[in-house]
């Protein structure tokens, strides 16, 4: 049978295991008896990439079937400081579950900037979660945040842009009906203040997040980079939603997402 790696981003965590990603990702989200529910998301590793971060013979020996032939679901490897130590070149697809336990997968592609907004919005989601407005376009924005040279930075970052609709052009009149963040007032004024400080480019709209991705608010895909590269994976457009993962599009936005 065969052995996966994953690096799961929510919670932070290097498991191996015998299930293929569709299945792991259900596991995650609903468990064996249904009886649970929650949002997961992570990338399956290429074993040979990431050098001494494992041991090889341990999972050799620890992540089998069991007697009765069922998979070895998960073999927690490590729970502290992963994405850290994970290299880039090692991520290969990433999966979104829903907390239903639908499963989409996400593969990289070219980011291929145009500049149609004065502002963004970021989640980010590993190694820190604040929710962060920016003047920075998605590459420029996870550079600054992995660079050393800043007061405060980390070694790397995954986050995912929010679609910030009229306001990323106008956060001061532009209509905000359908975008779902709470207290979009304070939003506007975190924006507002970007345009009118040029000395600054980035400002905390929420310290800590502590719940589950919108996915519906997801403006074009997840960023993950170190400050040298930064990896892109595209997010479905609507029309690929309605038509082609209809039936994941249509669980996530069942349960709120």
């Amino acid at each position: 049978m065969k052995t996966h790696l994953y690096f799961s981003v929510t919670p932070e965590a290097l498991i191996s295991s015998n299930l293929p990603p569709e299945k792991f990702g259900s596991y995650l989200a609903v468990g064996t008896q249904k009886r649970s529910r929650g949002q997961a998301v992570f990338f399956e590793l290429d074993s040979d990439l990431v050098g001494d971060i494992i041991s090889k013979d341990y999972i050799e020996k620890n992540c089998v079937p069991r007697p009765d032939g069922t998979p070895k679901r998960t073999l927690y490897l490590s729970i502290y400081r992963v994405l850290e130590r994970v290299p880039l070149e090692a991520l290969k697809s990433l999966y979104l579950t829903t907390d239903d336990g639908k499963v989409l997968k996400l593969d990289q592609s070219d980011f291929e900037y145009q500049k149609r907004e004065s502002l963004y919005l970021y989640q980010e989601l590993c190694p820190v979660t604040p929710r962060i407005a920016s003047t920075l376009n998605p590459v420029d924005f996870v550079n600054f945040v992995c660079d050393s040279k800043n007061n405060i930075s980390v070694p790397k970052l995954f986050c995912v842009q929010l679609d910030l609709g009229e306001l990323a052009n106008d956060p001061i009149a532009g209509t905000a009906n359908d975008l779902p963040y709470s207290n979009i007032f304070h939003l506007r004024d975190c924006l507002a203040g970007l345009l009118q400080n040029s000395n600054k480019v980035t400002k905390t709209v929420v310290r800590f997040f502590n719940g589950d991705i919108q996915y519906r608010t997801c403006k074009n895909g997840f960023f993950i980079g170190d400050g040298e590269k930064c990896l892109f994976y595209p997010f479905p457009s609507k029309e690929e939603l309605d038509d082609k993962y209809h039936s994941w599009w249509r669980s996530a936005l069942i349960m709120g997402f």
